[in-house]
């Protein structure tokens, strides 16, 4: 690696948003258009329209580190390269894999050129197709065991419930474990009871979105997938009953009588 390399090469980490071409920001779509490599997910890689000169590096899941080495050592070879995600790369995503693999890399990686480029996240996009469920203090939590314990998430489910959160949750059931999700709905009416609207919101902004609108007690296991967001609200989430499908709102405040 020379000097000229090291000025010319960058590192971007970018969020393609939910699904919908429309809802890529102008920065990322800038990024993409500068780039000589494109590194990520195979789904998300197959986002990218081809072009004379870009490279595409494509590889599967459960490899983040490996795809993050990747991108840091062809940017250190002077490359313009973007690491890609779906929705937002700082919301369970690549960005922090890749400054996983930068801390633990070689020195020469932390002199790079690095940004991180906001996408609109799924949890996001989902809430603005029902409305604003989200309206009012909320937390995210993945519902995925891969990475840490399934004991953990269980207690995060239980707090979040506790102190009255909105909550939206990322892959909530997948094929391989197909009994957690089970095991969600359990625990959020043990610690909520049935009447809590919940919203399933599965391939938002692409042609196979598909939006229903239960509660806690009509909820099943089989409404979502890896494709849904599924947002439960807090106890002051209403519902606003119309023709065609509800409207799904957390209001701004909280009555002072809650203690």
């Amino acid at each position: 690696m020379n000097a000229a390399q090291a000025i010319s090469g960058w590192l971007a980490i970018v969020g393609l948003g939910p699904g919908d071409a429309a809802l890529v920001t102008p920065e990322v779509s800038a990024a993409l258009a500068e780039a000589s490599d494109v590194v990520g997910y195979i789904p998300y890689v197959a986002r990218v329209a081809p072009r004379e000169g870009l490279v595409l590096h494509s590889s599967d899941n459960r490899v983040e580190l490996d795809r993050a080495a990747l991108a840091l050592e062809l940017a250190s070879q002077g490359r313009r390269v973007v690491v890609v995600s779906s929705g937002d790369p700082g919301v369970f995503a690549m960005a922090a894999a890749m400054f996983e693999a930068l801390e633990a890399g070689p020195a020469h990686w932390r002199d790079l050129d690095i940004r991180v480029l906001p996408g609109i996240t799924a949890m996001l996009a989902a809430s603005a197709r029902a409305g604003a469920p989200l309206g009012h203090d909320f937390c995210a939590i993945n519902l995925s065991d891969n990475l840490k314990p399934w004991p953990l998430i269980e207690k995060r489910l239980r707090l979040a419930a506790e102190a009255d959160f909105a909550m939206a949750f990322y892959n909530p059931r997948s094929k391989a474990r197909p009994e957690g999700f089970a095991r969600v709905l359990e625990v959020l009416r043990e610690a909520c009871g049935d009447d809590r609207p919940i919203l399933f919101a599965r391939a938002v902004s692409t042609l196979d979105e598909n939006l229903t609108v239960a509660s806690l007690g009509e909820a099943r296991p089989e409404m979502a997938d890896m494709r849904t967001m599924v947002i439960v609200g807090s106890s002051h989430t209403r519902i606003i009953e119309r023709a065609e499908r509800p409207i799904l709102y957390t209001p701004r405040f909280v009555p002072e009588a809650v203690s």
